[in-house]
């Protein structure tokens, strides 16, 4: 049965996802790139990367993955809906290549990129988004693709059946967090820790099995 995931999605040591405010000039607020240099330096990201723990749990990201789900904030900076002519922070070929929704009080008609990419804007909550990636993913798995927000909601609502975390040894103090209104989710996914030589941590949330009531 095809799975709802959570792929490469980095937090600080206080929980943090991204950093404030955002901005065009700064998709990550005052948190920067500092995030993500973890992968930035995997053999995933550049062809002269390195191989290891960071590259192989990174080149999950894509792995039978059929569309995404993203929130408006990964989408674009604050105010986007306004411009007409924004088509995300990724050119002409964005590196989803699948179709991709994302959610916005402010839909607008699909838009169809390079490399398979097609943006569908919806206003629906988590499940009915999901419904609507599950049909368009054609059998294969949906990628929630952040922030940390929609990650959150879908969390909540008991809708992710994989979620990879990686834990990067910062601190910064502000921004959006995942696991604000989340107690006891722990209880709901048997957790696996690998450390790797970079000093981040994976974290991966793989959902428990259900046992029928006899």
């Amino acid at each position: 049965m095809p799975l709802t995931r959570v792929h490469n999605l980095s937090i600080s040591l206080d929980g943090f996802a991204t950093g404030e405010p955002q901005s065009a000039e700064a998709p990550f607020g005052h948190a920067g790139e500092r995030l993500h240099e973890w992968m930035f330096a995997t053999r995933f990201w550049d062809d002269t990367g390195a191989q290891g723990i960071d590259d192989a749990f990174a080149q999950r990201h894509g792995q039978g993955i059929g569309a995404e789900i993203m929130g408006a904030n990964k989408f674009g900076p604050p105010g986007w809906q306004d411009d007409l002519d924004w088509k995300g922070w990724w050119g002409p070929n964005p590196p989803f290549h699948s179709p991709t929704f994302v959610l916005t009080h402010r839909p607008r008609p699909p838009m169809e990129m390079e490399g398979g990419t097609t943006f569908y804007f919806l206003d629906a909550p988590p499940a009915e988004a999901l419904a609507a990636a599950f049909e368009a993913a054609d059998g294969l798995d949906v990628r929630i693709g952040g922030g940390a927000t929609v990650v959150r909601d879908f969390v909540a609502a008991g809708l992710v059946d994989m979620m990879h975390v990686v834990q990067v040894p910062i601190v910064l103090g502000r921004g959006v967090r995942l696991w604000d209104g989340l107690e006891g989710t722990e209880d709901d996914y048997d957790i696996e820790a690998v450390s790797s030589p970079s000093g981040v941590t994976h974290l991966t949330f793989t959902r428990k099995a259900t046992v029928p009531n006899p």
